[in-house]
């Protein structure tokens, strides 16, 4: 053993270990473009469904229209799909989800060193997925900023996070047919929550924080 390993130095030869620290970083990146590629054009079939124009859509999406065209003519072949509530009281798990990281993202640019930075930063970059695991990680750290920093934050929080917290406890049988939309994607949801979340934060802030 030590004989390879004294060999590997010599000539230069990568341990597998090193190479899956390497890869794995690459990989990760690689699967986060393939990702928003899908989620964007999931978004261009949620957009279309309203009604946008392909003009619209391109401007917005950063895409030509062309490229636009093409996609929403292929999600004209399939069957359409009905409207996306829009309320932010939805009780499906990504769209909690979605609620829970737009929170912590406005909890974490209000406060320095908020310990829900580091979570939301890795799921923001793709590092890591919202799974089980990773939720109830962000929830623990997002329950530690607020209560260590309740009086740094506006009350509004505090009580999104309750009614978030609520809902995610509430085993998903019990929340079926809370209105969830079952041709979009839980990424799809995941990021309109996040968004909502986030804008419906901003109104409840005095107007010298915005």
């Amino acid at each position: 053993m030590a004989d390879r390993e004294s060999a590997r130095r010599t000539t230069g030869t990568l341990t597998e270990e090193q190479a899956v620290r390497m890869l794995t970083g690459m990989n990760e990146v690689i699967r986060a473009g393939e990702e928003m590629r899908k989620l964007r054009a999931e978004m261009i079939k949620l957009f279309a469904g309203f009604g946008w124009t392909q003009d619209t859509i391109a401007r917005i999406a950063d895409m030509s229209q062309p490229a636009v065209s093409k996609q929403v003519a292929k999600y004209a072949l399939d069957d359409p799909a009905p409207p996306m509530g829009l309320t932010l009281d939805q009780y499906d798990t990504p769209w909690l989800e979605g609620r829970l990281w737009g929170l912590a993202e406005a909890v974490s640019e209000t406060l320095d060193t908020a310990r829900c930075t580091r979570c939301i930063g890795a799921l923001g970059r793709g590092r890591k997925r919202f799974t089980p695991r990773t939720v109830d990680e962000l929830r623990r750290l997002l329950e530690e900023d607020l209560t260590l920093r309740r009086a740094e934050l506006p009350p509004g929080f505090r009580a999104a996070y309750d009614q978030i917290s609520r809902g995610l406890d509430v085993p998903p049988k019990a929340a079926a047919g809370t209105g969830t939309a079952a041709p979009f994607s839980a990424s799809v949801r995941r990021t309109l929550a996040h968004q909502l979340q986030r804008d419906r934060l901003q109104d409840e802030r005095p107007p010298g924080e915005h």
